[in-house]
Order: C-alpha cells, then sequence, then structure tokens
C-alpha cells in the first residue's frame, strides 16, 4: 500500500477540495507553487532576484538566487525531493521563513558564493494580478493567479568580497506569489505545438515602489498587437485602489538588440493623462542563472537528485546567447506624478512584434 497518511497541514481547516494537503487538485504535471523576491540599491550597484517553487506532481522543491554587481552575475542554484512539511521553505543553503503571512519574510542564503540574511517587510497591502491564462489551440499551456507586493528591506549582502549593508531607506523589495500551472521542461509539444507555433511574445512587468503609493503595470501582447494582459493600478494605503486605464509603453532600445535603455508608460485616460517615466539602472536576464527558459543549465522544477547544490559565476559582459530569447529583469528608477520610485521594469520581447517594428526573432533595434 503507498503511504498516503495525513500531513501537518491537514489538522487545518484550509482544505479546498476533498483531498490531502499533499496532494493539489489537478494532475497535471505542470502543476506548481512559487515565489521570487527582487532586492535593488537605488543607486543600481546590486541587483538580487530569489525564489522558491515547489512542484508537487513532479515531487521537486526547489530554489535560486542570484547577485548582479557590475558585470558579474553570483548564483546559488538547490533542488532536492519535495517532503510533506509545506510549511518549510528551505532548500539547501536557500530559505524563505514567513514570519507574519503578508506582513514580513525573513530570506536568506548561508553560501561560500553568496549569502544574504534579510528581512522584508510589507508597506502596501497585497495586490491581485489579472488572471493569467495562456493556450496552444486546445490545450492549457498556462492558469497562474499571482499576487504583487511592495515594502522595504533590512539586512546584509555578501558575495565577490563584498559586503552590502541593506537599508530600507536605500534599498527597495518587491515580490510576487503565483500558483497554478505552468509549463516545466519535458512537456511535448506534439500536433497542437507543430499546428500552433508561437510567432511572438512582448511581456512588460512592472512593479514601483514609491514612499506613499504602489504601482503595477502588467502588458502582454501577441505578435500583432493583441493584449491577453493588461493591468495598471495604484495602491495607497488607507485609500481605494485606483485603475489607470490602459497603459501604452513607448520602449527605447539599444542599437542592434532589444535591450532597453530607457521607457515612457503613458497611463491614466484623457481626462487625466499620466506619464511613467523608466530609467534603467541594472539588469539580469532569467534565463542566465535564475532558472527560468530559456536556461541551458538548470530550469525550475527538474530533478536534479536529492540534495543538489549548484553555484556559478557568470560573467555579463560575455555574449550570452539564450538571454536575447528570455525575460530580464531591469532595476530601475520611476519618476510619476513630481514623484520618484524604484522596483523592477521586466521585460522580454521574443519574436515578431508589429508595434515595435520587430519581424521575427533575429529582428533588432535598428
Amino acid at each position: 500500500m503507498p503511504d498516503d497518511r495525513p500531513v501537518p497541514l491537514d489538522e487545518y481547516p484550509v482544505h479546498q477540495v476533498p483531498l490531502s494537503m499533499r496532494h493539489v487538485a489537478t494532475s497535471d504535471r505542470n502543476a506548481y507553487d512559487r515565489c521570487i523576491f527582487h532586492v535593488l540599491d537605488h543607486e543600481g550597484r546590486a541587483l538580487l532576484i530569489l525564489g522558491l517553487g515547489v512542484y508537487p506532481n513532479l515531487g521537486v522543491i526547489d530554489a535560486y538566487a542570484t547577485l548582479r554587481v557590475g558585470d558579474t552575475l553570483h548564483a546559488v542554484r538547490a533542488s532536492d525531493a519535495l517532503g510533506e512539511d509545506r510549511m518549510r521553505l528551505a532548500v539547501g543553503p536557500l530559505t524563505i521563513e514567513v514570519q507574519e503571512p503578508l506582513r514580513r519574510l525573513r530570506l536568506v542564503c548561508d553560501d561560500d558564493l553568496l549569502s544574504y540574511d534579510l528581512t522584508w517587510s510589507a508597506e502596501f497591502p497585497a495586490l491581485w494580478e489579472p488572471h493569467h491564462v495562456q493556450r496552444r489551440g486546445d490545450r492549457l499551456t498556462l492558469e497562474g493567479r499571482r499576487f504583487v507586493q511592495a515594502g522595504g528591506v533590512a539586512g546584509v549582502i555578501r558575495a565577490g568580497g563584498e559586503e552590502f549593508r541593506v537599508t530600507r531607506t536605500d534599498w527597495t523589495g518587491t515580490r510576487d506569489r503565483s500558483w497554478g500551472v505552468r509549463p516545466v521542461p519535458g512537456e511535448e509539444g506534439g500536433r497542437l505545438a507543430e499546428e500552433h507555433p508561437t510567432e511572438g511574445f512582448h511581456w512588460l512587468w512592472c512593479p514601483v515602489r514609491f514612499e506613499d503609493r504602489f504601482l503595477m503595470v502588467i502588458v502582454q501582447e501577441d505578435a500583432d498587437g493583441y493584449r491577453t494582459l493588461n493591468d495598471a493600478t495604484l495602491v495607497r494605503p488607507g485609500r481605494s485602489d485606483r485603475q489607470l486605464g490602459w497603459p501604452q509603453p513607448e520602449i527605447t532600445y539599444r542599437s542592434g538588440t532589444r535591450h532597453p535603455e530607457s521607457a515612457l508608460v503613458h497611463l491614466g485616460d484623457v481626462r487625466k493623462p499620466q506619464q511613467l517615466e523608466v530609467e534603467i539602472l541594472t539588469s539580469s536576464p532569467l534565463a542566465i542563472g535564475a532558472g527560468y527558459p530559456p536556461a541551458d543549465d538548470w530550469q525550475h522544477g527538474t530533478w536534479r537528485g536529492r540534495g543538489w547544490t549548484d553555484r556559478r559565476t557568470y560573467d555579463l559582459t560575455q555574449p550570452h546567447a539564450l538571454a536575447a530569447y528570455g525575460v530580464t529583469d531591469h532595476a530601475a528608477r520611476f519618476r510619476l506624478d513630481g514623484r520618484t520610485g524604484h522596483g523592477i521594469f521586466e521585460h522580454g520581447s521574443i519574436g515578431r512584434h508589429d508595434p515595435s517594428g520587430f519581424t521575427g526573432f533575429d529582428s533588432v533595434a535598428p
């Protein structure tokens, strides 16, 4: 008989389906539940990205942390068998401790290559992002529920002989929690992939922390510019969230690339138009070190055996061909309505995108 005994979480009245909390309601191999944090200093000296995910139907838990300092990217990744205690968010040297849900979390990496001990504290309520659904033909490939939040961070980061004292006044922290179904390497394409090839993907995801407000902007478009995901919401504590209409980004790319050098995002409506100015400070491609597609050295959810830990240092002055076919997170300074804020300008433009003038996968800015 299989060992299918109750787990500790089954003691609590939190069940959504008539199953043990050790099981998810879908048999889809791509079921996932994970998070990502961004920690950035306001001068662009350092960008720390870290995350942790569980893949219940694959029996995998994994985590990663990358730190960009100058042109060097330090990366620590770990993976293990998923155990019964879902409250223990730890893999190898990487740990996320929920000290007060939606309010305070402790982020720890205890490794010789990269170490940190940080307290992340929310300054704004968590905001639901739009329900995210993608299909390839009739096949549901992605369905995710996510919330985003911004706050302050305090603690210390060490890597490459440098130490950064992280303070709430000079650093910003954002985070994203998501769960649902999302492709994991090994997904077969088959007929639907052959008959419904991806022509283009254009993505913008911007959580921005100002002193007294939080702004979230999301844009996803197909090759012809058809918008499949859209959000522009302003959060102010004690007041109703304000929707800022249909965001229209104008991105200035570095010549010969799709690397954004600056951007202007038009917000609001005809009665009160606003402009979000974006100044890029430093950048970290998620396909380098962080395990996002199309990374070729490790991707989330892949089984590497028990107790797997990997450490790498990347020279970002050298070309990394795969980086151009994934999403890049840019630490950025933002200006809106006379206020200066900081956050992430996450962008990926892959394949054809008619509004930007990109005609195919090899097309770049003039």
